[in-house]
């Protein structure tokens, strides 16, 4: 076939010249990612954040493709020697481009919400026999879907391509943190992409790269971190994540509440969201959401009869997130005070606070008695000897295992709004304004 270019800001580049991938593409269920947002509520806070799942799939999979040919040049010679089977370059270039087909809107949010498993949907996307993702692939041979979904599963033989997915340096970390450090407007998101892939070297276990170049991992290390703390564990961005959590939950409770109670409408939901909220959705009823489905229904409980749902959705559309403060342990004695102060205001604290935790780790070293133990980076030393990032890189040492992020409470602007001496209210606001300080949660002076 004649090679298919999409221009991208971040790669310049993505080329096609695999028909399997093209119709990949083409399917309903991979189009459906471009009504899905990479990085769901972020663009409340970074405005340009507009960028899509359907964008951040074509970038894992030219990252992939360009893993295949480099590692082309250390093609497996003998069984066992730990080269690489360019025979699994199409199942590697399929999981890349399909890696995220199972998120739903709003990805994790919406995660949390209906305990869902994007992986999961992922994988049944990819088997059920109703997807046109699964046609496509079926003409490849009759056992490649089951291939597909068992890299997305991890579970595939070949732990070369599973990493090249699915690790702590993989083809979707990659074009994440290059994509959203550009559609943010960051800065520290960005790495040497071209110089990591030239370092890669295979092996039996998976995937290395050559000592020579570690700073350059090292970058991608730092990069990762400053991504995380400055970008996706945003405070704002979180509270407008903890309103949309809140604004489901209550109208989950209100369908639920409306086969009980005559006195509750439960037709205040669309159609498509029914089987959602009877948690009996299948996989083709989950392919009709999307960020669209979601904001119109949202659009619609603004005009709701229930004052918290009304509430809520307002809030939501109208960018008005809950503020937060950082809680330390040795005051997470005071959160029930300041829960009294906001019940005293008129707010139900159910839906209008949270605690919510948000930590992750630079990097972690390889842990085989962890839950969710991680693959480790490894480096290949002159003499061909190999050891772990940490244990070579004084840099990632000092970063291995921190965890960065904190714990904070939410609760309504209002409670730190100014209000004149007959306001009644006015003592109220004024104590819990006495526990915060410089953005925490603290002790008062007596």
């Amino acid at each position: 076939m004649q090679e298919k270019v999409f221009r991208d800001p971040v790669h310049n580049f993505i080329r096609i010249n695999d028909p399997m991938i093209l119709a990949l593409v083409d399917t309903r269920e991979f189009q459906r990612l471009r009504r899905i947002k990479q990085l769901g509520v972020a663009n409340t806070v970074f405005h340009t954040a507009e960028h899509s799942r359907f964008t951040h799939s074509l970038g894992v999979y030219e990252i992939a493709r360009q893993f295949a040919d480099h590692l082309e040049h250390f093609a497996t010679v003998t069984p066992g020697d730990g080269g690489w089977d360019p025979d699994e370059r199409q199942v590697l270039l399929a999981a890349a481009l399909l890696h995220d087909l199972g998120h739903g809107p709003y990805s994790h949010t919406f995660e949390h919400i209906f305990k869902t498993d994007h992986e999961k949907y992922t994988q049944q996307i990819i088997l059920s026999p109703e997807t046109e993702v699964n046609h496509v692939l079926s003409q490849v041979s009759r056992d490649f879907p089951a291939k597909v979904a068992s890299v997305i599963a991890k579970t595939y033989p070949n732990k070369q391509v599973v990493a090249l997915i699915s690790s702590q340096i993989d083809a979707d970390r990659m074009d994440y943190l290059l994509r959203d450090a550009y559609y943010t407007g960051a800065t520290y998101g960005t790495f040497d992409l071209f110089r990591i892939i030239h370092l890669m070297r295979p092996f039996a276990g998976g995937i290395s790269f050559e000592d020579k170049g570690m700073t350059t991992v090292e970058d991608y290390i730092v990069s990762r971190y400053q991504m995380y703390g400055q970008v996706y564990f945003h405070p704002v961005s979180r509270g407008v994540e903890v309103l949309l959590t809140h604004l489901l939950e209550r109208a989950m409770e209100l369908y639920d509440r409306s086969k009980t109670d005559l006195f509750v409408d439960g037709n205040f939901v669309t159609a498509d969201l029914i089987p959602l909220f009877e948690h009996k959705i299948s996989v083709m009823e989950y392919l009709e959401l999307d960020d669209s489905t979601i904001i119109a229904n949202i659009n619609a409980w603004r005009h709701s009869s229930d004052q918290i749902l009304a509430d809520l959705a307002t809030r939501f559309l109208d960018r008005k997130p809950l503020k937060s403060i950082e809680i330390e342990s040795d005051v997470r004695d005071l959160l029930p005070k300041l829960l009294e102060l906001i019940r005293e205001a008129g707010f139900d604290e159910r839906y209008y606070t949270a605690e919510n935790d948000s930590f992750d780790t630079a990097y972690d070293s390889y842990n085989p008695n962890s839950k969710k133990s991680k693959t480790q980076i490894e480096i290949v030393q002159q003499d061909g000897t190999m050891v772990e990032l940490s244990a070579e890189s004084t840099l990632v040492q000092a970063l291995s295992g921190r965890t960065y992020g904190n714990a904070r409470f939410f609760f309504p602007n209002e409670m730190l709004s100014k209000h004149d001496d007959w306001d009644l209210m006015a003592p109220m606001y004024e104590e819990f304004q006495r526990y915060v300080r410089n953005g925490k949660l603290v002790r008062p002076s007596k």
